[in-house]
């Protein structure tokens, strides 16, 4: 009434919201939800954003601001495509000139008339439900709101639509949303077309495999932590449904146990979980055994009683970074990446943080760049600069497996010798992992298995950087060589190496195993005493 009584609070109001979508999206917009209709709400709502919709409209008006592409990787039921159309409105509302694009991969899916789950829609129920004093000047629903087209007479923006293939030929645009991008037939031919046509877009969509455009975009780009946004990469926005107010782990145990009654557990796996490897064969670390182990010292009730472990996983080439991750026992208590290109600087890093923890064994990436490891470890012990306590161990990926005479299975005759079975030490370390995993999983999940926790492993909740190890623990597949052995995959097509798993593998390798080839004490007290360093023979 306010607004329609005085023409100053209207201009008020719209030079307020001009620079404030989340307000105005909570103020104005509606949304609607056919599924509430037999329940005591309407199936109309106002549009109130929870916190992570809130961040999905700032970092869409980042991405704006920086002109830089955008991909939300979302879970089903996010309610992310009615937050980017409420933008779009919002856009074409107080944004003189902006041409908005949205695409997809069936027209049906842009725009069928009447059809809520239709992207346009939607953005016609938002223009609908505005107070028409927000309307722009000379605006008719009937001539300005048509199939795949919204006009603003009072200030040329404009939103537009296209389908599959001609997606990106319908000229230049401030912004491009293609809705379900993961999910296109030919998605090489519409970049081709969008490349030149926009500086800014938002790939939006479920995950679907590996290797597709919508993945190796989001593994090439850099994960969005609020402010401004990377600038020369596609910048990802996470939307997980632990992000969803009214999702719970009650919730989540209840749709994982309808699918897998419903033998439909990779479409659960990829939809709500977002797990791009969910219908990829031979991964060596299901995804389901990663999410048991997660807080398993909580759920089994072990705590962290043993030694402290280490591994780096030196950064190689181009895009790749360094790993380092910790555990105490069978706990895993850190987990850091950097992408420090100087190996000597990597090296002091790594031993600055094993620093106070007392005794530590510190296994390496000592292949390619990081034989360099050895020779920066040298330098500091010969100017008495590595913490007391510290051990070093090289580890070979392509060494030679360990006990070759012995059976996979050590109490099991039967299964083939590690020599027959393995391919190399990586392909040994990878399974020794994926056991742990999976008897994890059988402690939580089978009341008659008998375990023990220094056989378990546990990744607690708080960790930083979980959602990366989990995918990445899960990318890796497997396959046979020419005498039949197993050999790792770490990196299918359109994925990057996994070099947090990688440091994972390692610091749950036996390092006892090892101990000739770490700095004894002894060599210690000679470096100590300036007499020069060697790796050699360990206590």
């Amino acid at each position: 009434m306010k607004l329609k009584a005085n023409p100053a609070t209207l201009y008020g109001a719209k030079e307020f919201y001009r620079s404030r979508p989340v307000e105005f999206i909570n103020h104005w917009a509606i949304t609607y939800d056919p599924r509430l209709a037999s329940g005591e709400l309407p199936a109309k709502l106002p549009f109130i954003l929870f916190r992570r919709q809130a961040d999905l409209v700032t970092f869409l008006l980042a991405c704006l601001h920086g002109e830089e592409n955008g991909l939300v990787e979302k879970c089903r039921d996010a309610g992310a495509t009615w937050v980017c159309c409420a933008f779009s409105v919002w856009l074409w509302l107080f944004w003189p000139g902006a041409a908005v694009g949205w695409g997809s991969r069936k027209e049906q899916l842009v725009d069928r008339i009447g059809d809520a789950d239709s992207i346009f829609e939607k953005m016609r129920i938002i223009v609908r439900g505005l107070p028409r004093q927000f309307w722009p000047a000379g605006f008719s629903p009937v001539d300005h709101m048509t199939y795949m087209r919204l006009i603003n007479p009072e200030n040329d923006a404009s939103i537009t639509g296209e389908a599959g293939d001609n997606i990106g030929r319908g000229g230049r645009k401030l912004i491009y949303f293609k809705d379900e991008s993961a999910h296109y037939e030919r998605p090489e031919k519409i970049e081709a077309a969008l490349a030149d046509n926009t500086r800014v877009q938002i790939d939006i969509s479920s995950v679907n495999g590996l290797g597709n455009v919508f993945h190796r975009r989001r593994e090439a780009g850099s994960d969005w932590q609020g402010g401004p946004v990377t600038k020369g990469k596609t910048n990802v926005f996470v939307f997980d449904w632990r992000d969803h107010p009214g999702k719970d782990q009650a919730w989540y145990d209840a749709r994982r146990g309808k699918a897998q009654a419903d033998g439909l557990m990779h479409v659960f796996a990829q939809e709500v979980d977002r797990n791009y490897a969910a219908a990829v064969d031979n991964v060596i670390i299901p995804a389901e055994w990663v999410k048991a182990a997660i807080d398993a010292h909580v759920k089994l009730g072990f705590d962290d009683t043993g030694m402290w472990m280490a591994a780096l996983d030196v950064a190689d080439e181009g895009g790749d970074r360094n790993a380092l991750s910790k555990r105490k026992g069978v706990i895993l208590k850190s987990l850091e990446e950097w992408g420090e290109r100087d190996t000597g600087e990597t090296t002091r890093r790594a031993v600055d943080g094993c620093a106070g923890l007392g005794e530590i064994d510190l296994q390496y990436d000592s292949v390619g760049v990081g034989a360099g490891v050895k020779a920066e470890a040298n330098r500091l012990a010969d100017e008495n600069l590595l913490p007391p306590g510290l051990f070093l161990t090289p580890w070979s990926a392509g060494a030679a497996v360990l006990w070759p005479d012995q059976h996979v299975e050590p109490n099991d005759r039967q299964t083939p010798l590690n020599k027959d079975f393995y391919a190399n030490l990586k392909a040994q370390a990878w399974w020794q992992l994926r056991r742990r995993f999976e008897r994890t999983w059988r402690a939580i999940n089978d009341p008659g298995f008998t375990w023990a926790p220094e056989d378990l492993i546990s990744l607690p909740s708080t960790l930083p950087l979980l959602r990366q190890l989990e995918k990445e623990l899960s990318q890796p597949t497997t396959r046979r060589d020419g005498r039949m052995r197993l050999v790792i995959d770490k990196a299918p097509p359109g994925t990057r190496s996994p070099n947090l798993a990688d440091s994972v593998v390692m610091v749950y390798w036996p390092v006892e195993t090892l101990r000739p080839l770490r700095i004894s004490p002894a060599a210690l007290a000679a470096a100590r005493s300036r007499t020069p360093l060697r790796f050699g023979r360990g206590r």
